[in-house]
């Protein structure tokens, strides 16, 4: 039976918002952006060839070491990153001898003699010049943005024909002079020449890279006080996912491609024309649903991945032209109109609104 004294009664819990959908944008003014990862996408090969060459190293044999670097590692209970253990065996080689005396400036101009993709980099300003002019033709001011999320080198990528085209460059970085300890200490901080890189300022991996799709997403690229981490509303982004096309040749951007697939973007694999695996590993990503088409790294006018490009830019003017349109005839009400009487012995249609001039 029942205690007849009453039962405590629980506390209420906080009710939590529903999210509403993003209303069409009246706004006559859009960004979109095509995002980029750099090595087998960009260029045909791997960013450090030229590091290596300068400098004498045996390219093959510091990516055999570095492979088997997390093995080693893990029998000692350690556990690295695949995708940045590198940056660690680049600065032994700094340390060791090798790469001795390689500082930032260097980097950068290395980036010079990287080998790029056929039709670049003519085809970035190409294509930003062809979203905005369909999008005039719409009525509407399109900016196609251009950014580069990589686990290579930042510097080395900044040292190409290519950064000048981009509006924002994401890849690992190197510091050359890290601060002393206590060095709040110091009344004054010498700044000495640069002799090397010693130490990892920046690092990407396949998971960092979605961090910057948001930043690019919600505007934090532009405006650092909008912190990554806030809320956001959709409508208030300043580049909505579903105005995004992320192009990269794989094995890193597995999380990228399953980011923007999910919330509406679009994603392209490409490979080596001369690479057969490389080409099976596209249809494999397409077969899977992660990318929405693959092709050759080729952008020279007239290539598939070009006319491809081309097509994903032209289908999101489209969205926004009809996004638009819906906005216009939801929310902007009819200007008042003359009414007048029907005539005599007339009879209104079923349904018609048609009335006298004051209304019933």
């Amino acid at each position: 039976m029942e205690s007849a004294r009453a039962r405590p009664r629980k506390p209420d819990l906080p009710t939590v918002p529903e999210s509403r959908p993003p209303e069409p944008s009246l706004r006559p003014s859009h960004v979109l952006a095509c995002v980029w990862d750099f090595d087998k996408t960009l260029i045909p090969g791997y960013m450090q060839t030229p590091l290596f060459r300068a400098f004498g190293v045996d390219e093959a044999a510091f990516w055999r070491e570095t492979n088997q670097l997390p093995g080693l590692y893990a029998r000692k209970g350690i556990r690295t990153s695949k995708d940045t253990v590198y940056l660690n065996h680049l600065l032994s080689y700094v340390k060791n001898g090798p790469l001795r005396g390689l500082t930032n400036r260097r980097l950068r101009e290395l980036g010079a003699d990287i080998e790029l993709c056929p039709g670049l980099p003519e085809f970035l300003p190409g294509i930003q010049e062809h979203a905005r002019a369909l999008a005039v033709a719409q009525g509407l001011e399109v900016t196609l943005e251009h950014y580069i999320v990589s686990t290579g080198l930042a510097e080395m990528i900044r040292g190409t024909a290519i950064a000048k085209h981009c509006a924002g460059i994401y890849g690992c970085e190197f510091l050359e002079e890290p601060l002393p300890p206590h060095f709040t200490r110091q009344h004054e901080l010498t700044l000495d020449e640069p002799t090397e890189i010693s130490q990892v300022a920046a690092m990407v991996d396949n998971t960092v890279k979605t961090r910057f799709i948001f930043e690019i997403n919600k505007g934090t690229s532009r405006d650092p006080s909008i912190d990554v981490n806030a809320v956001v509303r959709s409508e208030d982004r300043r580049v909505p996912f579903e105005s995004m096309l992320y192009v990269a040749d794989g094995p890193s951007d597995v999380p990228v491609f399953s980011l923007l697939r999910k919330n509406g973007g679009k994603t392209f694999a490409v490979y080596r024309p001369d690479s057969e695996a490389e080409f099976a590993q596209c249809d494999s990503l397409l077969q899977v649903g992660r990318v929405h088409g693959y092709g050759p790294c080729d952008y020279t006018e007239g290539s598939f991945t070009t006319r491809w490009i081309r097509h994903a830019v032209a289908g999101m003017i489209e969205r926004l032209v009809a996004e638009r349109r819906q906005a216009v005839d939801a929310r902007v009400s009819q200007p008042p109109r003359h009414l007048h009487p029907p005539a005599a012995g007339s009879v209104a249609k079923p349904g018609s609104t048609q009335r006298g001039l004051f209304g019933d």
